[in-house]
């Protein structure tokens, strides 16, 4: 009986202690399963700020290269416009020393201006007396000359300024002007003028003569019926004309020559000479 009731202790005993490694068992397995459960979401967080950790490094290093690479241009970019700007210092420098230059030559050039200019004042003064010598000759002259020059010149003579009046004309006009004249006066001179006028005569009356002025040395005039005559000539303040009624047929007949209404022959005319 005794034996009988080790026997069931010994089942019951080993029965328990099944139970209790199988009880065991499964509390092993719940906190192994437990465990696992905590390593996996660990491991997961890890894969996880991993891959953002390795997202972030590669935007990183994107964001380096980009840097870089914007540096790189930025540094071209600089150095061109640098080189640009160098250029144009220099471009500009170059422009400052022709300025220079030009502004040393036009400095150099007037100062031979201003020079020429003072040699052209003085020289207009010289001329400026000159001329004004020769207007006060001239406004001499023309009394002296005979009327059909007189009259030649007249446009030319009204121009010569008067006597203490002020003068606005150009030198140059002066002197083209009194040029003029004396040409004028020359021709005449070198050559034989017939012209046709109204003298007045002796006993007072006027009538038309032919008039025949041998250049500005001798001038005679006779009435068409040839029985009054003079000889003009030049005396120092007018041209005057004295009588010579006595040459008067010879003065016509000379006159005819140089009209061919007669042959030419050899006439004997008077002659006044003056010192």
């Amino acid at each position: 009986m005794k034996k009988k009731m080790n026997k069931n202790n010994a089942a019951r005993l080993a029965g328990a202690s099944l139970v209790g490694l199988v009880l065991i068992s499964f509390a092993d397995d719940g906190a192994a399963s437990r465990a696992f459960s905590q390593d996996g979401l660990e491991a997961r967080d890890r894969i996880s700020n991993t891959r953002t950790a390795m997202e972030e490094w590669v935007e990183t290093e994107r964001a380096i290269s980009r840097e870089r690479r914007d540096w790189v241009l930025g540094r071209e970019l600089l150095n061109d416009r640098i080189a640009l700007i160098e250029r144009e210092i220099e471009g500009f420098e170059k422009s400052i020393s022709d300025a220079g230059e030009s502004i040393a030559e036009a400095d150099k050039k007037r100062l031979e201006l201003v020079a020429k200019n003072d040699g052209l004042k003085a020289a207009s003064d010289v001329l400026d007396g000159i001329a004004a010598e020769f207007e006060e000759a001239m406004r001499g002259l023309l009394p002296r000359l005979p009327d059909p020059i007189r009259d030649r010149v007249k446009p030319l003579s009204q121009r010569l300024p008067k006597e203490g009046e002020e003068i606005e004309t150009d030198l140059s006009e002066r002197f083209m002007n009194m040029v003029g004249i004396l040409n004028e006066i020359d021709k005449f001179n070198q050559q034989i003028t017939l012209t046709s006028e109204v003298r007045e005569l002796d006993d007072g009356t006027a009538a038309e003569v032919a008039a025949m002025y041998v250049g500005l040395g001798q001038a005679y005039f006779a009435t068409n019926n040839g029985r009054s005559g003079g000889v003009g000539r030049a005396s120092e303040s007018a041209w005057v004309w004295e009588s010579a009624d006595a040459a008067a047929l010879d003065i016509k007949e000379a006159i005819a020559v140089l009209k061919n209404e007669t042959p030419a022959k050899f006439v004997r005319l008077p002659i006044v000479v003056t010192d």
